[in-house]
Order: C-alpha cells, then sequence, then structure tokens
C-alpha cells in the first residue's frame, strides 16, 4: 500500500472515530459533518471525499458490529464449552466499559428509520445472533436458539442501563 493510501485509510478511520463519538453525543440529526470534521481535525470537505453524513453513520455502525463480532470470535476459540456464555457476557461487559459511544450510537441507530441505516443494523445484529447461535450449538447447547435471544435480550439491557446511568437493571448472575 502506498504512503497516499495509507494515509488515505488513516484518516477515513479518524473520520469514523470522530463521527462516532460526535453521533453518539449529540444524536445523529442534531451532528453535522462539519462538528464531525473538527472533532477529526480535518476540513469539512475532507469528509466529503469519503463520506455523506448517512453514509458515515452506516461505516460507524458496520465498525461497531464488527467489534462485537470480532471480540466474541476471540471467546468463542478460547473457551471450553461450560465457559462460553460467560466468556461472551465478559467480553460483552469490556466493549459497553472501553467502547460506549459505539453503543449508543447502536441504541441511537434502532430508532434511524433510513433503510440504509435500517439495513447496517439488521446485518450486524443478525451477523452477531447468528454467531451466538452458532457457538451455542457447537458447545452442545440443545436451547441455542433460546439461549441466544436471552444472551441478546440481556445484552440489551446491559445497554439500556448503561445509557441510564442504572446499573441496579441488572442482577449479576
Amino acid at each position: 500500500m502506498g504512503r497516499e493510501t495509507t494515509t488515505s485509510v488513516n484518516r477515513r478511520t479518524d473520520i469514523v472515530s470522530a463521527a462516532i463519538e460526535v453521533f453518539a453525543e449529540i444524536g445523529y440529526y442534531r451532528a453535522t459533518t462539519a462538528q464531525v470534521a473538527e472533532r477529526a481535525a480535518i476540513s469539512q470537505p475532507y469528509v466529503y471525499r469519503f463520506f455523506t453524513k448517512e453514509s458515515l453513520l452506516v461505516e460507524a455502525l458496520t465498525v461497531s458490529w464488527q467489534r462485537v463480532l470480532r471480540a466474541f470470535e476471540g471467546v468463542i476459540a478460547a473457551s471450553a464449552p461450560e465457559k462460553l456464555e460467560e466468556g461472551l457476557i465478559r467480553a460483552y461487559e469490556d466493549i459497553i466499559a472501553s467502547h460506549r459511544s459505539e453503543i449508543l450510537l447502536q441504541m441511537q441507530a434502532q430508532t434511524i428509520r433510513e433503510e440504509p441505516v435500517r439495513d447496517a443494523m439488521r446485518q450486524g445484529l443478525e451477523a452477531v445472533r447468528a454467531r451466538v447461535v452458532l457457538a451455542f450449538e457447537q458447545a452442545g447447547f440443545a436451547d441455542a436458539e433460546q439461549r441466544t435471544s436471552d444472551f441478546l435480550a440481556r445484552g440489551m439491557l446491559c445497554n439500556v442501563s448503561m445509557a441510564l446511568d442504572l446499573p441496579g437493571l441488572l442482577v449479576k448472575r
């Protein structure tokens, strides 16, 4: 990869990271690409070189879902069947702690009606669901679908608990 290409990739990453923070802080509809550009310390036209506002949100969501999948893949590869669910829970708790803005962004995106955004959310959630179901099946759980549904529901409750700063919503297992 040439120097210019590497710089472009790095700048795209910087823009997406800035967008995640800005969108999570003030919301997609209130945020502007000028605010994203300012956060990324670049010009607004440079943002438009890579993204529209909507495509930037879709890319930010894609990045956040990929992070969840990568974390889960690491757990799945390293866990004994009896420790799988506990490992997935810990991995998700780590994501919430270290990438809070990405989770807040996903929560906001659930209410956005634009089809590309809805597609990104559907694809991300379905990829996570499918991977967790497969992991539970491979671990020998007869109730893999129900267990996955419960796991995802608990994750969504974790999101609400984190967003509202209400740790009492969750009961430790």
